[in-house]
Order: structure tokens, then C-alpha cells, then sequence
């Protein structure tokens, strides 16, 4: 892959495939990461799964993190398909350590599947602390596992004590829809919704919860964006099924009518996947399931998908201003409680870890802007919105990194959390079912007067009765 400086990137042609180049501005300085993705808390991405272009340093994400009143992040490690598991890793760690200003940890993403990246999933699960891994069924021909693969996938993650995570949409589904939509004319930012319907993610969404029951795994279903998909994940978790869905920020303060705005680069900038609904109810459904992503590209760098529509860049911002829009969206507008907010944005801490705190003003108020955040990017898509509620203080690790808008942080302050597999949270129903399904099987008593009934002729019977008995 070709790295290019700011200035060089100006002078870029628009791109035949944006999986070839990276290209990162941080000050001065030139960074690249072009193996991985970073998701906050609940999995905000930082750079790009596509492997293409992202405008945030590691540094300057940890800043907007902290300012908006997050503590620990949730880094993804994506390695490029063919490529080890263990070496992306190796490398982001080489990286992250140094540079980051609060805690985290990672995630590891199964771009392909062989025995090495089964082998390689247990070490870093028993060594590396690591006790998740994410699937895509989209992105054909990049990051996309077939069936067989997505079955493999799970029961490894099963075996080792993992939460499998999957990025469920259709990918032979959409790279149909995107020829379609690029023969009739179609080029632009809202071809990207147009071939990615709700239905493609629905039943992306109920397949990799079948493979997951079918191994008895537990699943995480990242950014649901759909009331399609949320139903599904709904209905399965009513039927018992250890499954967890991931709504986005977005999804609250923004919605898919921006992808037809004439503005090009405002349509672009909220392309993400599964993309952002048009539907304005949409957000109020997916509330119980609210979690965020975060991806940045600038404006110069989104034009290079402005004649390809899946060319464009994919994600968006909310990685400093997601506590604000929930408290916003959520609190102030009745629709939960302080403690719901709490929630859904901090709970289920870990036991006997060291405790950050967040101190809020439920009664102050910021205007989101690009002019005045602390993302390293030149755009927002909460442009303009007025918050009520606003975090003051941040203290990570017993340090004050933020007090009333102004940073405090240092690079290598925070930590690489360890994170152990079978969590007990996760695994404990697991745990139960295994355990049921090795009980022994009830014996089967015939009366006597039946003992030396042909079973196959009667069973052969049985079916056929109930067969004249359906038509």
C-alpha cells in the first residue's frame, strides 16, 4: 500500500480502488494505520475497515474521547485478508501503546478463515487479552466470509470463550444492487442506501444468528441500523438466544435523508453500512440497543468516491459528541431516565478494575460544531445541534484529562486492558445449554403389546398420515 503525505493526497487521482492507498494527517507527522479499525466503548471505528482513508491520529482520537466523557475505547484490528491475525495485532500495539491517553483494548476482525487463523485465535485469546472477534458478511471479494466460514468462525470463538461480532448485511446482495444502481445512472451517495435496503441487512441479520445457535455461540451484531433488523434481533433474544444488537449515535441526532441532499460532500459524509435510515422513527426502536461507531475522512479525501458511489468512503463522526446526543436525544426528550443513560453507556464495568469518572451537568448546554470539536476533521454530522447536558470533568486512570473544555492528557497515560475469555456475563447461559444438551436422552418405553411393531414401517406411517393429513 502507498502512503501519501497531506499535500501529496491533493494531487491524487480519484481512485480505482480506494483499498490501495492510506493516508493519514496528524500535525505535521505522518502516521498509517492501514490494518485496523477503533470503535469506542461500544465499538468506535477510528480508521476505516476498508482499509482507505482516515483523518484522525491515534492521539488526537484519544482527546475527543476523553472530552466527550469516554474513558476506555474498543480498538479493531483488521488484517488484510491472507495476512496474520497475530501480526496486525503486534502492530497495533507497537503503535497504540505509546500514543494512547486513556485505556483500551482490542478486537480482532476474521478476515479469512484457514487453520492458521484458528490457531491464531486461541493465542491471542489465552495470551493477548483478547475475548472478541468480528465477522463481515459484507465487503465482497475484501473482508466477506461465506456460511461455511461464518460457522467456523463462531465455534472457534465458542471454543476459546469469544464473543463472535458480525457486520451483517448481504454482500452478493449488494454488489448486485451497486451494479444496478450504477447502470441506471446512479453514482451518487444515495446509491449507497438505495442498493443496501433494509431487507439486506434483515436477513444478514437472522442468518448469522442462526449460525451462531447452531454452535451455540454467542453473538454481537454491530451498528443495527433497521427496525428490520432490530426485530430480529428482538425476536431472537425473546426466544433465549444470547445475541446483542449495537445501534449508532447517529442513528439519534442524524437519519438517511442527507444522502439525497445536493450537496455532495454533506450527502457523503453520512455514508456509512448498513446506512443510516430514512425512516425518522427508526431511532426511538433501535433506543434499548444504543451503542456508537466513529470514522472520519475529510471532505478532500471523501471526493475521490464522488464518481464510483461504492467507492465512497464509509462512516461517520460521534466519538466526542455521542454522551451529549443520547443525553439529548434519550434524557431530555423523556424518552429514558438518568439511570437508562447511564446504562447505556457506561454499565456493566468490570469488577475490581480502577474507576473513572465522568462528572455531568444535566443543565449546561453546547452547540455541536466542526469549529469548535476536538476531531481531528473538518466536518460533523451533528452540525448545529443544540445539547442539553455536557460533561465537565473527566478523570481517567485518578487524573483530571478534561475540566471545563480544556485537555489535560499525555500520550502513553492509559493502559492495554487484558480482557479474559468466558466472560461470565456473556457465557454463563452458554455454559447452562452445553450442559443441558449433555444430559442423557429420556428412554423411549413401547407398551408391551407394541414391542415387536416394525419402527420403520411405523414411523413410515406416521409420515404419511400426516401428509394426506397437511393436503
Amino acid at each position: 500500500n502507498n502512503v501519501y503525505t497531506h499535500q501529496e493526497k491533493k494531487n491524487l487521482p480519484c481512485c480505482k480502488s480506494l483499498y490501495a492507498t492510506t493516508v493519514l494527517q496528524t500535525g505535521n507527522n505522518l502516521s498509517c494505520f492501514i490494518y485496523s479499525d477503533v470503535f469506542l466503548w461500544a465499538f468506535i471505528r477510528f480508521a476505516s475497515y476498508s482499509l482507505t482513508y482516515t483523518s484522525m491520529a491515534m492521539y488526537a482520537f484519544h482527546q475527543a474521547a476523553v472530552a466527550g466523557g469516554t474513558t476506555m475505547i474498543l480498538d479493531f484490528v483488521i488484517p488484510q485478508n491472507g495476512k496474520s491475525l497475530l501480526e496486525a495485532y503486534d502492530r497495533w500495539r507497537k503503535t497504540a501503546d505509546s500514543k494512547v491517553c486513556c485505556d483500551y483494548s482490542l478486537h480482532v476482525a476474521v478476515t479469512w478463515w484457514s487453520d492458521k487463523v484458528k490457531e491464531e485465535m486461541e493465542t491471542l485469546t489465552k495470551e493477548k487479552g483478547i475475548n472478541s472477534f468480528k465477522m463481515f458478511m459484507a465487503y465482497k471479494d475484501v473482508f466477506m466470509l461465506q456460511d461455511d466460514q461464518l460457522y467456523a468462525a463462531f465455534a472457534q470463538c465458542k471454543e476459546v470463550g469469544a464473543i463472535a461480532q458480525v457486520h451483517a448485511e448481504n454482500g452478493d446482495l449488494i454488489a448486485e444492487g451497486a451494479k444496478k444502481m450504477l447502470s441506471m445512472g446512479i453514482t451518487g451517495p444515495e446509491g449507497h442506501e438505495l442498493c443496501r435496503p433494509e431487507e439486506v441487512e434483515a436477513e444478514a441479520t437472522q442468518r448469522a444468528i442462526t449460525i451462531a445457535h447452531a454452535v451455540n455461540c454467542p453473538l454481537y451484531v454491530v451498528h443495527v441500523m433497521s427496525k428490520s433488523a432490530a426485530k430480529v434481533v428482538s425476536d431472537a433474544r425473546r426466544d433465549g438466544r444470547v445475541v446483542f444488537g449495537e445501534p449508532i449515535a447517529a442513528g439519534l441526532g442524524t437519519d438517511g435523508t442527507h444522502y439525497w441532499n445536493k450537496d455532495w460532500a454533506h450527502a457523503a459524509a453520512f455514508v456509512m453500512g448498513p446506512p443510516l435510515r430514512p425512516d425518522p422513527s427508526t431511532p426511538g426502536y433501535l433506543m434499548d440497543l444504543l451503542a456508537n461507531q466513529h470514522a472520519l475522512m475529510c471532505f478532500g479525501i471523501l471526493t475521490c468516491g464522488q464518481r464510483q458511489l461504492h467507492q465512497d468512503p464509509n462512516g461517520v463522526n460521534g466519538v466526542e459528541d455521542r454522551m451529549s446526543v443520547i443525553w439529548e436525544k434519550g434524557v431530555h426528550s423523556g424518552k429514558m431516565d438518568e439511570n437508562r443513560f447511564v446504562a447505556v453507556t457506561s454499565s456493566r464495568i468490570a469488577k475490581n478494575s480502577d474507576a473513572d469518572v465522568v462528572i455531568w451537568d444535566p443543565k449546561m448546554t453546547r452547540k455541536i460544531s466542526a469549529k469548535t470539536h476536538h476531531q481531528a476533521v473538518d466536518y460533523n454530522i451533528f452540525e448545529g445541534m443544540e445539547c442539553h447536558g455536557v460533561p465537565v470533568i473527566t478523570i481517567s486512570r485518578g487524573k483530571v484529562v478534561y475540566e471545563d473544555g480544556q485537555l489535560n492528557v499525555s500520550p502513553g497515560h492509559g493502559r492495554f486492558i487484558h480482557r479474559k475469555p468466558f466472560s461470565e456475563f456473556v457465557y454463563k447461559r452458554i455454559k447452562q445449554r452445553d450442559q443441558v444438551s449433555k444430559e442423557p436422552p429420556v428412554p423411549v418405553i413401547f407398551p408391551k403389546n407394541v414391542e415387536n411393531v416394525d419402527i420403520r414401517s411405523f414411523t413410515l406411517k406416521i409420515h404419511i398420515f400426516f401428509h394426506i393429513f397437511k393436503l
